[in-house]
């Protein structure tokens, strides 16, 4: 099974780039990148203007995974996990047509609050009684009254915190044998907030918020550029940081305790000497990332 998950985000702007424009969710001038992952493992950074709906152009990304993805592995399962953000009915109805499960978040109205009333008060009572955040989940059939083609599987969230009311739904194409509701929402769905810890990781410590060149053409570069940054300093984590303290490590502080280290440079007619700093403090550390490496590719390659 493949869960590959979607989000927007916003990369303010603070010139007249082409494509900016105001976002009101965000409050500032900015584009709307879309990013995809599955895991760790970075698929899609396309940058988009912000005018637009968080979920423009998601099926013609995920046509072009999907379809990588099923030529290497046919009989795998696909799960598409996003926020309400891309609860669209164009995206359902491709899952449904190219056999794709999705869970999704979906807006709350009048009419999901009607549906989960009577949990939401079982809750209220609950939290009464223990001074605790009481959760109680509801299952139920629900279809827009325009928007959607067909009756879809929603999952209600009747929370009740100190704070008040916090209902929240996700649809989805997973049956109820499969997951109950809140197996579904807690585990399944829930898990989709580690995302954003990636898309900050290129943001905060890869530059990619750095739209500052005039057109959009070369802001996509450089969103690009960073995306590979990322792609890079992940296979460096999974393959070389193995086993290590700097296994989990954010890009930031692989960069800081793994990269940057003093060196003084020699070159003469044949060769450039490359003279690392004696006290570099992580000398055991880059030994053994170096070591882990060369067992992945024991014969050195000749340029």
């Amino acid at each position: 099974m493949i869960v590959l998950e979607l989000d927007a985000t916003d990369e303010p702007l603070y010139g007249h780039q082409l494509g900016r424009f105001f976002h009101g969710y965000y409050g500032n001038y900015c584009y709307l990148p879309l990013y995809i992952f599955c895991g760790e493992h970075l698929l899609c950074a396309r940058l988009r203007p912000s005018d637009i709906d968080a979920s423009a152009g998601c099926v013609k990304q995920l046509s072009r995974i999907v379809s990588q993805i099923r030529q290497r592995w046919p009989d795998v399962r696909i799960i598409i996990r996003a926020d309400s953000d891309s609860c669209r009915e164009h995206i359902m109805f491709w899952c449904k047509q190219n056999d794709v499960d999705y869970m999704l978040g979906l807006a709350k109205n009048e009419r999901l609050k009607r549906e989960l009333a009577a949990e939401m008060e079982q809750a209220r009572r609950l939290y009464q009684e223990t001074s605790q955040p009481a959760r109680v989940f509801k299952d139920f059939t629900y279809q827009t009254l325009q928007s959607w083609s067909r009756a879809r599987r929603v999952v209600g969230k009747a929370e009740y915190l100190a704070k008040g009311e916090n209902p929240r739904f996700v649809v989805t194409s997973l049956s109820r044998d499969e997951f109950d509701a809140k197996t579904l929402y807690e585990q399944q769905y829930c898990a989709r907030g580690d995302m954003e810890n990636r898309i900050k990781q290129q943001q905060l410590c890869l530059f990619a918020d750095r739209g500052s060149c005039a057109t959009m053409r070369a802001n996509q570069l450089r969103l690009w550029f960073s995306s590979v940054a990322y792609t890079l300093l992940n296979a460096l984590r999974r393959l070389g940081l193995k086993g290590t303290k700097l296994a989990r490590a954010r890009c930031d502080t692989i960069r800081l305790k793994l990269l940057k280290i003093g060196a003084q440079i020699k070159v003469t007619v044949r060769k450039v000497w490359v003279c690392l700093c004696q006290s570099y403090p992580y000398q055991q550390l880059f030994r053994q990332v170096y070591e882990n490496l060369c067992r992945l590719c024991p014969t050195p390659l000749r340029c």
